[in-house]
């Protein structure tokens, strides 16, 4: 017995936000003092590294959940199954639902029980729960669904990664344009055919790195202390995702039993232009081989980082042949891999 994904969906929230509209922000360091730059500077050093044009932002009566609820419906439909069919739905997010607006989460429902009322799924028996598990929160949402469904629990899973990261950011912070909203979803089920998943990965890190992402106050210090916003240090999760990530992919591949050579597509979280091509860049020097060109579709220059839904976002861009330059084939090698706060990292070797 295998384990494929049977069905994709995304939705991608149709406001546009430029990197020209963070001119007029006031940017600030950590202590609060003022940058000594321009803002046109900060924004033309912040897309040199990040590799963003622009990303999405969800129109203010839409939350996490909505999104979510969108994302999978497209791949209820794209799978052609009845939802009354569907045993788990784990929904993958860091944040809940954050209303335009407002500083509190609302994760009471959960999202995966609000998307299954949306979804207006009549069986008690279709269990849903949320995960929390940073940026790699939707590959672990499909590891989770393979183990309940080669353990006989499950047929079929649908997971999600939805987000609003929008709404958590604080807008003195440069790293505040990194951030954005959509969400990805997948039915993930068992099959006969010669396809699926092949190997997984997972770690986290704690014991140095656990803070390396965390909720923290404004670099306003005007603002009130009580408010917090996602804050990272970046340098450190650029030096360990470089350091580790690699090695996970590695570990996951070697698993599989797969040649690189073989790996005809690799999915990373959309978190940095620059630090995804530096881990792509590392993992093929662990092998002594050349990158093959267009092994790696990016998405970030106009989607922003949307945590759990960067990756099946893109996967789903891309079997559908909308990312220019880029498909896949039935056969083909896919890698799909993530980093993020906990600190977590997985991977997935997968045969299309």
């Amino acid at each position: 017995m295998n384990i494929k994904i049977s069905g994709t969906g995304s939705y991608i929230p149709s406001n546009v936000e430029k990197n020209e509209n963070f001119y007029n922000h006031e940017f600030l360091n950590n202590d609060g003092s003022v940058i000594e730059a321009p803002n046109e500077v900060i924004v033309r050093k912040f897309k040199a590294i990040t590799g963003i044009d622009e990303r999405r932002y969800a129109k203010a009566h839409l939350n996490s959940s909505d999104l979510g609820f969108f994302a999978a419906e497209k791949a209820i439909a794209n799978a052609k199954i009845d939802p009354e069919t569907i045993d788990y739905i784990i929904v993958a997010h860091n944040f809940g639902d954050v209303k335009h607006n407002t500083i509190q989460s609302d994760m009471l429902p959960s999202l995966a029980s609000r998307i299954k009322h949306s979804l207006r799924i009549k069986n008690p028996k279709c269990i849903a729960y949320d995960i929390l598990f940073g940026c790699p929160g939707w590959i672990e949402g499909v590891v989770q669904a393979q183990a309940f469904i080669k353990s006989g629990m499950a047929k079929r899973c649908l997971v999600i990664g939805t987000e609003t990261l929008s709404r958590v950011t604080d807008k003195h912070d440069r790293d505040s344009m990194i951030y954005s909203d959509g969400a990805g979803a997948t039915i993930i089920e068992s099959t006969d055919e010669d396809c699926g998943i092949l190997a997984h990965e997972t770690a986290s890190f704690t014991y140095d790195e656990a803070y390396y992402l965390f909720f923290g106050n404004s670099n306003n210090q005007d603002l009130c202390r009580d408010t917090r916003y996602i804050k990272m240090d970046g340098r450190k999760i650029y030096e360990f995702a470089l350091t580790n990530v690699p090695l996970a992919i590695k570990s996951c591949l070697d698993k599989s039993g797969v040649d690189i050579k073989d790996v005809k597509k690799i999915f990373i979280h959309q978190a940095n232009e620059k630090m995804d091509e530096a881990i792509l860049k590392r993992l093929y020097q662990l092998y002594e081989t050349e990158i093959p060109q267009g092994i790696m579709p990016m998405s970030i220059h106009k989607l922003g980082n949307s945590s759990v839904a960067t990756i099946p976002t893109l996967f789903d861009l891309v079997k559908n042949n909308q990312l220019e330059n880029h498909s896949i084939s039935k056969g083909d090698i896919i890698i799909f891999a993530s980093v993020g706060a906990g600190m977590n990292i997985n991977a997935i070797v997968y045969k299309y």
